[in-house]
């Protein structure tokens, strides 16, 4: 394939941005201390005016909140403290009104427990849903002790399978025990899942986010995962439920559909490093998703064998995953998606860097230059466009409200060596790992409860420590805070579309620890990017890096670019902590 395809193969979505809504903890409306849909509505003008083109709401529809609304009971209503099908509609007519889409988040590998669906397929073996799930007998040993169909472990903790007595067999759950996994082999299940798309987009709204879609095909036998992890009998089975061999058939019925309309998806598939296969799910005239979300670079810090173990990285590390998917998709004509951050993950400034409070404006700006002028779809989740950071140190396990973090917890305290000092080295993954860092309400203004509900009413979590300086309405106010200057970085993409859409993109001074520099050129324009990754002044040497002449400034997160401009002597570029440049070349 060409480099030239991307150029040509022009679309609306890869021009856009995304913004990202929690809705729990986005704007509480009415002081129940849950944030809810009217919230949405009344900070779109918020939205807007960071620059995004696409705002992405995650599960809002009726559920009994197990995971946060990703074990959904009934696609065709929405939760009560969220608010009402009609306030959905209101949602994007207001995001039409202000030119913006609005994405909803469509989660069909699993349902809740509590959906008619599953409760009928539970009631006998001989139910007309029976097949709408993954059921299968029991093992026994020659004992004639009981055990799961095989030993492939639940993403959040223990084994795969839950045993149900009254019908006597196990049902898949690749998450919590409340969310079993559906029957995609089934046609029924297909059939029904393409009419809640059809649904919600004859309701105006303009595409999905595909939760774990690349699971929703299994291999049918059903084997033993290879043992990685010693310590315990649950293995990660994605080998053979992670792009099944059917994975490709169902993504293109659904691409089918989503034609008709020309909406928009973004699919999550973790567990792809394959590249053919990340291919067959995005190239563009597959006509199946997108872009996907890939895992690699958020999976960085994740320790051997568990999430919440202790792992480290480099930024070589982090350019190698850059370098390998820019490059990839590019010369292929997929596209990627952007995002350092999204309810899943914490903070992307505790993440990615070490900065401290002086710097946590500075090394915020560094962040978005260094994602969103890269080749793809940026995403930007709420509160990180104010630069908002992880869960203070002084939170017990008591403060945690995320599912998989407390049965991580409840699982380390059955072992008798989960002394005082092993309950630490927890806690200290979890503040910097856990899903609750990204789930903190959003902080509006320096009140008492930074602003997201009432300050009489309990919001259903914490409140980060920070809202008095953190906050909206600080960060409307001061020109030069993260929320502007991300939509300074949203205007500079679209100005120079074809440079910073459609151009190509290479690493330059790829060994460098303390630098991240790469270039993006379309025909004669070319514009060099650096971002100083520390906490220290770096000085780069241009011309040995085959940069010979600057033309102009466009961007700098210290000071105005005709200020930033004079700054250069000799071909030595001094940066200071956390600096980034963007530069016409």
């Amino acid at each position: 394939m060409s480099p030239s395809a991307n150029r040509n193969h022009r679309a609306w979505w890869k021009e856009c941005s995304v913004y990202q809504i929690w809705p729990a903890s986005f704007k509480d409306s009415n002081d129940d201390g849950i944030g809810d849909i009217p919230g949405i509505i009344s900070q779109l003008d918020y939205i807007k005016d960071i620059g995004v083109d696409i705002v992405w709401l995650c599960p809002s529809y009726k559920s009994p909140q197990v995971d946060m609304g990703y074990d959904i009971a009934d696609y065709y209503s929405i939760a009560d403290e969220y608010g009402t099908v009609a306030d959905v509609e209101k949602l994007i007519q207001g995001c039409h009104q202000r030119g913006m889409k609005l994405l909803m988040d469509l989660v069909v590998n699993h349902t809740s427990d509590q959906h008619e669906w599953f409760k009928q397929s539970r009631s006998s073996r001989d139910s007309e849903y029976r097949q709408w799930y993954i059921w299968k007998p029991a093992k026994y040993d020659e004992q004639g002790n009981r055990h799961p169909p095989n030993n492939w472990v639940s993403h959040f903790q223990g084994s795969a399978w839950q045993y149900d007595e009254l019908t006597d067999e196990y049902y898949l759950h690749l998450y919590a025990t409340e969310q079993p996994d559906l029957n995609w082999e089934h046609p029924p299940v297909r059939k029904a899942v393409h009419d809640i798309i059809r649904f919600w987009l004859d309701k105006g709204c303009d595409g999905f986010r595909m939760d774990v879609i690349n699971f929703i095909s299994k291999d049918q036998r059903f084997p033993d995962a290879p043992v990685k992890d010693p310590r315990t009998p649950w293995q990660w089975g994605d080998k053979y439920y992670a792009n099944g061999p059917r994975l490709h058939e169902y993504l293109q019925e659904i691409g089918k559909i989503l034609k008709e309309y020309d909406a928009f998806s973004v699919g999550e598939m973790p567990f792809v490093k394959d590249e053919t296969e990340v291919l067959r799910a995005v190239q563009f005239d597959r006509n199946e998703i997108n872009m996907i979300f890939n895992f690699e670079h958020v999976d960085i810090d994740h320790g051997e064998f568990d999430k919440f173990e202790p792992g480290s990285w480099k930024l070589t590390d982090l350019k190698d995953f850059f370098q390998r998917w820019q490059t990839f998709m590019y010369e292929n004509d997929g596209w990627n998606a952007l995002y350092w951050e999204n309810h899943d993950q914490p903070r992307s400034i505790d993440r990615y860097t070490n900065a401290d409070e002086k710097h946590r404006v500075i090394a915020g700006k560094m962040l978005a230059v260094a994602l969103a002028l890269q080749s793809g779809t940026p995403f930007i989740y709420q509160g990180q466009e104010l630069g908002m950071r992880n869960v203070p140190a002084r939170w017990s396990i008591e403060e945690y409200k995320d599912i998989d973090c407390l049965n991580h917890w409840n699982r380390l305290i059955k072992n008798k060596h989960f002394d005082t000092n092993a309950q630490q080295i927890a806690l200290q993954e979890y503040r910097k790992k856990s899903r609750d860092n990204a789930r903190t309400p959003v902080q509006w203004t320096d009140a008492p409860n930074g602003g997201f509900t009432s300050p009489k009413v309990r919001p259903w979590m914490s409140v980060n420590d920070d809202y008095v300086r953190v906050n909206a309405a600080a960060a409307v106010k001061d020109p030069n805070s993260i929320y502007h200057f991300w939509a300074s970085v949203l205007n500079l993409r679209k100005k120079h579309l074809d440079l910073f859409v459609y151009g190509d993109w290479k690493i330059v001074d790829a060994p460098s620890q303390e630098v991240f520099a790469y270039t993006r050129q379309y025909e004669d324009q070319k514009a060099l990017i650096l971002c100083n990754w520390t906490e220290n002044n770096a000085t780069w040497d241009a011309l040995s890096n085959g940069i010979c002449a600057v033309k102009s400034v466009l961007l700098n997160n210290y000071e105005r670019s005709a200020e930033a401009s004079k700054r250069f002597s000799g071909g030595k570029y001094a940066l200071r902590p956390y600096e980034t440049f963007v530069l016409l070349v």
